[in-house]
């Protein structure tokens, strides 16, 4: 029997590309983002069966309705991919308005925190009970980048996050994985202006190595793959070359 996966922001980047790797490796697949038309492309090019639930993941409500229907149409959930994210804005952090960080915490954090509240009540009741979540992080979750303030703040959250949970969910056989992503050649990576270089901390802008991110995807169909009785708490992904950790 396939098992089912949800995955938000399913209708471009990390999220398209994790999809579609889930699908091509057999898994049933729920997708969710906010663009309906975007996202039903994304399910034409998964090759296994999908649900296509288009919705906004920092509406309460909402998310609700998309587990309700995960488990109307499949029966079950097996993991859930907390991907959904935005990148917020890149100024300097005294010039950043209160609804510019309540945004970005609202989709990278709040979002995240209502799902995993609905993929627990989920993975306590089922038989067997259990499941998995994987939470996007990112490299700024160690090391901010400048000008970049409310990312860095949201994707802190979401260690705490996936440590809190991991270990609420221990007793229940739920574990839950935080990924953090390097530089990707994605949509998102031009939003952070990669294609003119990344800004360093001494000013300069430079052409940092990117990854395909078809090695994302497929690190995600491994982590879902896996046994529950193995935990993965934390897993970096990202270019040989890239300047982290004293590297450049």
């Amino acid at each position: 029997m396939a098992k089912v996966v949800i995955v938000t922001g399913a209708s471009s980047g990390i999220g398209k590309i994790s999809a579609i790797a889930l699908s091509k490796a057999g898994w049933n697949v729920v997708l969710s983002a906010r663009r309906e038309a975007e996202l039903l492309e994304t399910a034409q090019e998964c090759p296994a069966s999908t649900l296509a639930v288009p919705g906004d993941v920092t509406d309460p409500m909402f998310v609700k309705e998309l587990f309700s229907k995960t488990i109307g149409h499949y029966g079950r959930l097996d993991v859930l991919f907390n991907n959904a994210g935005i990148p917020g804005p890149q100024k300097p952090l005294e010039d950043i308005e209160l609804s510019e960080l309540s945004q970005v915490l609202n989709v990278n954090v709040v979002a995240s925190f209502l799902c995993t509240q609905e993929a627990f009540k989920i993975f306590k009741s089922q038989e067997p009970q259990g499941g998995r979540i994987i939470n996007n992080g990112s490299i700024a979750a160690h090391v901010p980048r400048p000008n970049s303030a409310p990312y860095a703040i949201s994707k802190h959250a979401v260690s705490g996050l996936t440590k809190a949970t991991n270990l609420d969910g221990r007793k229940y056989n739920i574990t839950v994985t935080q990924i953090d992503i390097g530089n990707v050649f994605t949509e998102m990576a031009k939003k952070f202006g990669f294609g003119k270089g990344a800004l360093q901390p001494d000013g300069r802008y430079i052409q940092e190595p990117m990854i395909d991110g078809k090695h994302v995807g497929d690190t995600i169909v491994h982590i879902a793959n896996l046994p529950l009785d193995v935990a993965m708490l934390e897993v970096n992904i990202m270019a040989s070359g890239a300047p982290f950790v004293g590297r450049g």
